[in-house]
């Protein structure tokens, strides 16, 4: 359940990317650069609230330069956050000089602990993976911005007619990736008690994967966010399942990759007969 919401919250904002028929590559790294930066800001001396703030923070600029050129400069979604991801990266090999960041205030790491329900533990990254959740869901189906999103994605053009500021509205979209990327690599961070560079290496393809296999549409248009958390799930019990079969971690890689895969190729074939029956 704890690593259901690392991938989980990330996966939100991917998915509202991936409705606008966009792709964010760097929400991996933005996990990495946003822990890296609230335990140097913990270390310092800043206050846990105002550390956390600066992690987000991070994690919303990274966002809003992918906004930036993907929306205004009208760059590849897939080159302009590619090129973040490896700037992101960079920047936390080159400041942790690829040591691991430790010894955390106790206030911090109560983040990474458990709720005690009677003799039920609800770990509190499920907390505010289910309340932040609700607050995307309500955003998507009931505000204007959450039309225009889904607007987006079916005909960016149409929304251009309509006089709709789509830059802005696509640049918000890769903002809010940036904050939930940024939120899940805080949890992480204080369940680990370690901020470590090499952190959430390789979890765009499980997070990718949790948001198309949870119905969002790489074309477009498509997905909610009860498809993402049950997306989420199903990588994480597939993960887990490898781990226990004994199953190489390379293999893990492939078997995801593979069930991606598959997700994509019924959404391209259901696509398609839509298509052949208008």
């Amino acid at each position: 359940m704890r690593n259901f919401a690392w991938i989980a919250l990330a996966a939100l904002g991917q998915s509202m990317v991936i409705i606008t028929g966009g792709i964010d590559l760097s929400v991996g790294a933005v996990m990495a650069l946003s822990s890296v930066v609230t335990a140097f800001s913990l270390r310092a001396g800043f206050p846990v609230w105002l550390s956390i703030f600066f992690g987000i923070a991070v994690g919303a600029a990274i966002g809003l330069i992918n906004g930036f050129f993907v929306a205004k400069v009208r760059l590849p979604a897939f080159i302009a956050t590619l090129i973040t991801m490896s700037i992101s990266r960079g920047l936390v090999f080159g400041w942790t000089r690829g040591w691991p960041v430790r010894d955390f205030p106790d206030s911090f790491r109560a983040l990474g602990f458990d709720l005690a329900l009677g003799n039920f533990l609800l770990p509190i990254s499920l907390v505010v993976t289910f309340v932040l959740a609700l607050l995307v869901a309500f955003v998507m189906n009931n505000t204007v911005l959450g039309t225009y999103i889904f607007a987006l994605g079916n005909s960016e053009r149409a929304v251009v007619v309509a006089g709709v500021d789509h830059v802005r509205v696509k640049t918000l979209v890769y903002v809010m990736s940036g904050i939930l990327a940024a939120v899940s690599g805080l949890l992480l961070t204080a369940r680990l008690g370690v901020a470590a560079p090499t952190a959430a290496e390789g979890y765009e393809l499980s997070i990718i994967a949790a948001a198309v296999i949870g119905g969002a549409s790489l074309f477009g248009g498509e997905g909610g966010v009860t498809g993402v958390l049950l997306g989420a799930a199903f990588v994480q019990v597939l993960n887990n399942a490898l781990v226990l079969l004994g199953v190489a971690a390379n293999w893990q890689t492939a078997v995801i990759g593979v069930a991606t895969l598959i997700a994509l190729l019924a959404d391209y074939f259901r696509r398609r007969k839509i298509l052949q029956e208008d």
